[in-house]
């Protein structure tokens, strides 16, 4: 057996964001898994891309991207340098310009595909500049800094790639690379020449069509940007596999946080209204705290250097609007806790360190007080101006957000700061379709075939539980037209729409070419390879976001948490965005599916002080039930995806430790 040839790559982001904070790149865990994928789909190749793929960050530096692709080209000898970022119009944008001088060669073919496939999907992509040609053996790529971008560079010339680095590389002689034509090399790379298409062979001779009888063949029904069947297509035209690539969990998340951007930013007034913003910009007091030096204790206020002995009383500082008169050697004051200090007093003695001696003749007042203490430091029991905040200093930083503990309130209202900008959360409309499905007020009994509409009531309590507004959309019928309508009302009213069911394969699943046909839409996935969830999908109009989300109940809540739950958060400022993960005990064996499983459980603390995670049940995607007492989800592997050197195969055994992603409150005990 022929052993593969496996190429290198390394992947640069030039962004200066995402060099000040790397949190901020997902273009570099989107392109490995690009090429993980492709190594995949292709077993058969006598090509393999490297698994161990080199990724930096430089900032948009020209002397930055020119240091990188020189110490991969000429130093470590990398077969494929892909960069990515700096290739637009803006002022910044300088990676061609780094790029090009390094060239030994151009490669204006590649230039053209990648500009050819982009330009199928959007006009806009004349506006890139990519460069690519061959370095000291290396051949290198600039695409576009969107991941979707990348991608649909990436992927019109990717199955051309290790033609091109075998070239570059000499890794075999040209004669013998290109000896039995070019028919041999096409179907070396899985490619199909257009002259194949058209009614004659390779050989010149008729090329004929078989066809299936009883029905039409499947024929491609959109353009590159429309993957969706047409809506007034016939069932007998519809796609019978999704056109939509399957995107890992963290794929999919790469593009939604990259479709993602910070709200508004807005001014809102401090009040229990602020509970769950992010500040946008840092907050510096506006006073000092306290404005006047205070008293710690109950006591007298005195001069620190008074002896022990008996003092008159002369005054009374409470912790109330005025001054007390000024302090005479010699002379004492009663004073409260938190009351300000008398002029001429320089520290407190306690209540507890005086002796009353007399009174006045009323018996109201005391008179005179024996101080049985003497020797106290300047300052003591006192808390001097500005000694818990001092006028002018950030006491919020932006980033921050506002907890529900009322510490940040607090803090705002005792420095009398009494707006603040934060980031506007985004709204949120959840809209049901389906003929299907019925409003579970609707009274009387169901007819057959119908359902109760759980999503739409769970879902809106999920979001406004995390604390976003959220609209009531209703249900739409499975009908293009009606469909169409709700969702362009929708999107006058809110940013982000929520949609369940009518995302699979069946013939009324409108709203994929909805998006597509009738509003202009992008849909950047459609499918996740994930259970439950597998039809899951993410799509832009314009800045409005649609999360679509499977029909099935456990599914939806499932998926929301996942994926739009981590966006709202990101709009609104959280760093970092996504839900919490740990690592907890399996309290049972879990069985693992082909797929990724997500598995809804219970996490509480155990008695040794680790958290563990016990099922919630059965985890049919339509049994709303296994999410009712889920505070998380354990991630399980696929099942073949992760080592069967355990006593049981196909599980992960009861007390091993997996990672759960938190979507509630932890329990106290497990059991």
């Amino acid at each position: 057996m022929t052993s593969k040839t496996t190429f290198t790559v390394a992947v640069l982001i030039v962004s200066t964001t995402a060099s000040k904070d790397p949190s901020t790149d997902s273009s570099s865990v989107l392109l490995r898994s690009f090429f993980a994928n492709e190594n995949e789909s292709n077993p058969s190749s006598k090509w393999a891309w490297s698994g161990d793929i080199e990724a930096k960050i430089v900032s948009d530096d020209q002397a930055a991207i020119e240091a990188a692709i020189v110490e991969w080209a000429d130093k470590k000898k990398i077969n494929l340098i892909v960069t990515t970022g700096g290739t637009g119009f803006s002022v910044t944008d300088c990676t061609p310009e780094a790029v090009r001088p390094l060239l030994d060669k151009e490669a204006p073919g590649l230039v053209h595909a990648m500009l050819a496939a982009s330009l199928n999907i959007t006009p806009f992509a004349m506006m890139s500049r990519p460069v690519a040609g061959v370095r000291n053996g290396s051949i290198i790529l600039t695409v576009p800094g969107s991941p979707k971008g990348a991608t649909e560079n990436l992927d019109a010339v990717i199955k051309f790639l290790p033609h091109a680095c075998g070239q570059a590389a000499s890794v075999a002689s040209s004669r013998a690379m290109h000896s039995g034509g070019t028919k041999k090399l096409e179907e070396e790379a899985g490619v199909r020449s257009h002259r194949h298409s058209h009614g004659s062979s390779a050989d010149g001779g008729h090329h004929h069509h078989h066809h299936h009888h009883g029905h039409k063949a499947p024929r491609p029904l959109t353009t590159p940007d429309q993957r969706s069947n047409k809506l007034d297509a016939s069932v007998t035209q519809r796609y019978r596999e999704s056109p939509y690539p399957m995107l890992s969990v963290n794929e999919a998340n790469a593009i939604i946080a990259t479709e993602t951007r910070h709200g508004k930013i807005v001014e809102m007034q401090v009040d229990e209204n602020l509970v769950g913003y992010v500040l946008a910009k840092d907050v510096t007091a506006a006073e000092a705290v306290p404005a006047f030096r205070a008293s710690i204790v109950d006591g007298y206020a005195i001069h620190h250097t008074a002896k022990a002995g008996v003092y008159p009383v002369v005054s009374v500082s409470h912790a109330a609007p005025g001054t007390a008169p000024p302090l005479e050697p010699g002379q004492v004051a009663r004073i409260t806790t938190g009351a300000p200090l008398p002029a001429g007093a320089t520290a407190v003695i306690m209540v507890e360190d005086t002796v009353l001696k007399s009174s006045t003749a009323d018996g109201v007042e005391e008179a005179t007080v024996e101080l049985l203490a003497s020797g106290l430091e300047p300052g003591e029991n006192v808390r001097e101006i500005g000694s818990d905040v001092q006028s002018g200093t950030v006491i919020l930083r932006a980033g921050d957000v506002i907890s529900a503990v009322g510490g940040e309130i607090g803090l705002l209202a005792s420095v009398g700061v009494a707006k603040v900008s934060v980031y506007q959360k985004l709204t949120v409309g959840v809209l049901s379709t389906g003929d299907e499905v019925v409003s579970h007020l609707r009274p009387g009994e169901l007819k057959i075939g119908e359902i109760r509409d759980s999503n739409r009531p769970a879902l809106l309590s999920a979001i406004k539980s995390a604390g976003y507004p959220a609209i009531d959309l209703q249900i739409a019928a499975d009908k293009p037209g009606a469909l169409e309508s709700m969702l362009k009302d929708a999107l006058s009213v809110v940013d982000v729409i929520i949609t369940t069911g009518g995302v699979s394969m069946g013939e009324l699943d409108l709203l994929k070419p909805t998006i597509e046909q009738s509003l202009d839409g992008t849909i950047h996935f459609g499918r996740v390879a994930m259970k439950p969830g597998k039809p899951t999908t993410f799509a832009t109009i314009g800045e409005k976001k649609i999360f679509a989300l499977p029909g099935n109940p456990a599914s939806a809540l499932v998926t929301f948490n996942l994926f739009v739950l981590p966006s709202l958060r990101k709009a609104a400022g959280y760093e970092p965005w996504e839900l919490p993960k740990v690592r907890v005990v399996a309290e049972q064996d879990f069985p693992l599916d082909p797929r990724p499983e997500f598995h809804r459980v219970f996490v509480a603390m155990r008695p040794d002080g680790r958290l563990g995670a016990r099922s919630t049940g059965g985890q049919r995607s339509s049994r709303i039930g296994s999410t009712m007492a889920a505070n998380a989800v354990v991630a399980l592997p696929a099942k073949g995806a992760v080592g069967e050197k355990r006593e049981k195969v196909g599980v992960i055994p009861k007390g091993e430790m997996v990672e759960a992603i938190l979507w509630g409150q932890i329990g106290g005990s497990a059991v």
